[in-house]
């Protein structure tokens, strides 16, 4: 099974485990799939893909799994996996919310935002390390690793602390949200900060992991993007259960490119097994900062692989990478799949942020990115009126409080009074016997009313008197 979109299923070879085993994108070659620790080919370096004996198909699936498990989330799609259940929380089954006024403005036939924000600590990366941690436990390692931009580390974090194990996050110096590198501390992560980018991160954590002192839980490691393609399942799933067809287009932020290479692995093994045609499979589109953007670099000149950038910089910190390494893999899925790939501003990014919050879906800046993406790719024509999109969306809002708050509207002082509250959510909607009324009602509320009155009846006591004493 190449990465081809048109690969037919393969047979397994004798270093299969259950049907199960791991094989370079590039020479072909093929290992076995927990004898050893393996990220890489070890005879060209190349990526490694997990390859099945037997592709799914949609029926396969939950109740129609040939063993008993869950009916939702990552864990249906257990006969795509290489385990029947892994150390889970549970993970996916994420919202393909609505978004009907974000659908009006750029106009399109059908607009759903899948929101993987709502899985367990918060973004997509659970869906890979569910799968990742399990691996490591049959692996029989001890330390588990990653570099982040802060996603990675919290759901490693997590994910370590559930199965028991030591964690190591790598992050680049002032460069995560503060609300990841919480999630990390609180469950208990060794947390390291680098003076360099995220790539300096994962350089330091490969060689690492090459020593043997490490287990690596980036999206190199071929089992984290097994979990992620569950993505995919569901998108197809859920759209075709409201809809009667699958999407069009789907659109999605790009960092690591690891859900672009996962969802597109997703769609070859169904195709593979016969439950998608080709025609069927979404257009995978990724969208890049523009600070941040080889891999819309590459597909724009279409390149087969990508030119490291050695500077990034964009306020939606988890796409803040410079050197994709998923990208062998992602890059046929842009082109095969017919897709393509746009850097959006940090502006535009901010834009939608607050667009996706106006419809009550709140999302951490890269998040946003997918829906800057549809928004520029649409008013360039690039995507159709007639289309049927989903916009993935990555992270929670409260993964980055300090873009949301940036984003957002600022609190306004007001006085300890509800006039004073309604004089400015309602100004100068007031007619002037409300305002006399208001003013009566404040007389009344003085504490010095009491006082007024008093004085009141004595003057006209005083007066009653002085009348007799004339008279």
């Amino acid at each position: 099974m190449s990465l081809e979109l048109s690969a037919p299923p393969q047979s397994a070879p004798a270093c299969a485990d259950d049907g199960v085993w791991l094989e370079c994108i590039a020479c072909e070659e093929q290992f076995a799939p927990f004898d050893e620790i393996r990220y890489t080919c070890d005879s060209c370096d190349g990526l490694l893909e997990v390859r099945y004996a037997d592709p799914p198909t949609f029926e396969d699936f939950g109740s129609g799994a040939s063993t008993d498990g869950p009916d939702r989330g990552v864990w249906r799609y257990r006969e795509a996996l290489p385990f029947d259940l892994g150390v889970t929380l549970p993970e996916g089954d994420t919202p393909l919310h609505e978004a009907s006024r974000i659908r009006e403005e750029v106009g399109v036939e059908h607009l759903r935002i899948k929101h993987e924000g709502m899985n367990p600590t918060g973004a997509f990366k659970d869906r890979g390390m569910t799968v990742g941690v399990r691996v490591a436990q049959e692996l029989g390692v001890g330390r588990l690793a990653c570099a982040s931009t802060g996603n990675t580390s919290a759901a490693l974090a997590a994910y370590g602390a559930r199965g028991g194990m030591e964690t190591l996050v790598l992050l680049p110096k002032g460069k995560v949200a503060a609300g990841k590198i919480a999630q990390a501390s609180l469950h208990d992560a060794r947390i390291l900060e680098v003076d360099g980018n995220f790539d300096s991160c994962l350089d330091i954590v490969q060689e690492l992991a090459e020593r043997g002192e490490v287990y690596l839980l980036n999206s190199l490691n071929p089992f984290r993007l097994e979990g992620q393609k569950t993505i995919g399942f569901e998108i197809l799933e859920e759209h075709y259960a409201d809809y009667g067809t699958y999407p069009d287009r789907i659109v999605l932020p790009v960092g690591n490119a690891g859900n672009t290479a996962a969802l597109y692995k997703a769609f070859r093994e169904l195709v593979a097994g016969g439950a998608l045609d080709e025609s069927e499979v979404p257009k995978l589109t990724g969208v890049q900062a523009e600070g941040a953007a080889p891999m819309v670099e590459a597909v724009q000149n279409g390149a087969s692989e990508v030119r490291r950038w050695e500077d990034v910089e964009t306020r939606a910190t988890a796409i803040r990478i410079g050197n994709p390494v998923n990208a062998p893999k992602a890059l046929p899925g842009i082109y095969n799949t017919g897709g393509t790939a746009v850097a959006v501003s940090d502006e535009e990014i901010t834009d939608a942020q607050r667009a996706l919050a106006g419809e009550g879906i709140g999302v951490e800046p890269a998040s946003a990115a997918s829906v800057a993406g549809l928004r520029k790719l649409r008013k360039s024509g690039d995507i159709a009126a007639d289309e049927s999109v989903v916009c993935l969306t990555t992270g929670h809002l409260l993964k980055d409080p300090d873009a949301a708050f940036e984003a957002g509207g600022d609190p306004e002082p007001v006085a300890n009074d509800a006039e004073a509250v309604l004089d400015l959510i309602s100004p100068g909607e007031r007619s002037p016997l409300q305002a006399a009324s208001r003013r009566v009602s404040r007389a009344t509320e003085s504490p010095a009313l009491p006082a007024l009155i008093g004085g009141g009846l004595a003057l006209v006591y005083l007066g009653y008197r002085k009348l007799r004493s004339d008279s």
